[in-house]
Parts: C-alpha cells; structure tokens; sequence
C-alpha cells in the first residue's frame, strides 16, 4: 500500500524550496503519495512558543544567515538546480503562505507551491505583488484573480491554522517537516532518511515519534 507523506513547507524557507524539487523523483521511487500543507513558519515557530530567529543570543551558528545562504547554495549545487537568496524584507512571506492554502482549496496547491519556489529562488524575484502572483497562479492553470480573491478569506485563514495545528500535534518545529506514519523527518537533509523509510522492507526499525 502506497504511504502518504504530509509535506509541511513554508514558501518562504530556502530548505523547503530545495526539498520540493525532489519530491516528483521521491514519489516516483517510492510510491508515497506526497501531500502539500503549506503554512507561514512564523506562525508555528510563534504558536509553539518557540523562534530561534527571535532569540536575543542565537543559540547556534546553523541559524546565521550567511551560513544559511551559503549551505543553501552548497545543496543547489548538489541538486543541480538554479539558486537565488532572497531579498531581505521585501517578500510578504506570509501572504504567500495563504496563497498556497487558497491554492490548495482550488486543488492545486502542488503546482501552484512549485511555481512559487521558482518564482522566489529560482528566478530570483523580488517583486512578487498581487499582479505577479496572478501569473504564478497561471503557470498552475489556475484562474489568478479567483486565487487572490480568496487569500484574505475566512475559510483560508482556518485550513491555513489547521496546517499549523496539525503540524505542531505531529511534533513539527519547523520546516520542512515530513510526516509519514507517525515518523517524523525535518530537514531538507533528511530526506534521505525519508526515502529509506519508505522503500525499506522493515520501516518498523524507525521509531514513531513521541507525542
């Protein structure tokens, strides 16, 4: 039987970018069935009442921007794939996260999700307005004006909470997180051990996470 993996990612999250471009390959390797939950890592960070990027002393060096940037490209490289660091302060990353949520109402929140990962870092935007992401919702067959028009919704605003909710019962901190079978694997680098998980033939050695 095919196993769902619940992809908690934040468009605004350089680790979450470079794991969505190895889902399609994941999918095709394993057999799982990939499920989009998009959020604002913000919000989660906030709600658990934890936020490393808030703290007054970072407790450490895996949370400098420069080290990020720079770990980031070292994967793109790895990856093959085209990398760009966004702009400080000009992306409404939270915005997008509530794009993503009225995507997925509109039942494409994979593709959509994508097209914003390579609007922001593979392309290197810095002006992803309200006229951009109507384009964005194009590339994904989507109608742009019914995608934006939903984003301030109520009805958003509450699967997006769910997300976040969901995320953090399932022991998320932060993302990207992969959840399959009450085990749970963070990271863009743990995608490996997600992948094993998945194709081993005793998935039982892995421990389920505690609650």
């Amino acid at each position: 039987m095919s196993k769902q993996v619940d992809f908690y990612f934040g468009i605004g999250s350089r680790y979450s970018f470079l794991a969505s471009t190895r889902l399609d390959a994941l999918e095709q390797e394993t057999g799982c069935t990939v499920v989009w939950r998009p959020l604002y890592s913000g919000a989660l960070m906030l709600k658990r009442g934890m936020h490393p990027f808030r703290q007054s002393s970072l407790p450490s060096g895996q949370y400098d921007w420069r080290y990020r940037r720079y770990d980031a490209e070292c994967w793109a490289a790895y990856y093959g794939i085209t990398y760009f660091e966004p702009k400080d302060g000009v992306m409404e990353y939270e915005h997008y996260g509530l794009a993503c949520v009225a995507a997925d109402r509109l039942g494409a929140c994979a593709a959509f999700s994508q097209a914003m990962f390579h609007a922001v870092f593979a392309e290197g935007r810095d002006d992803v307005d309200e006229d951009a992401l109507k384009t964005v919702a194009g590339r994904a067959g989507l109608d742009g004006d019914a995608l934006v028009a939903m984003i301030d919704e109520a009805e958003t605003a509450e699967l997006h909470e769910k997300n976040v909710d969901d995320a953090i019962a399932a022991g998320a901190f932060g993302v990207p997180t992969f959840v399959s079978d009450g085990r749970l694997f963070w990271g863009n680098d743990r995608l490996v051990l997600l992948r094993d998980f998945l194709t081993r033939p005793d998935p039982d050695a892995y421990p389920r996470r505690e609650p």
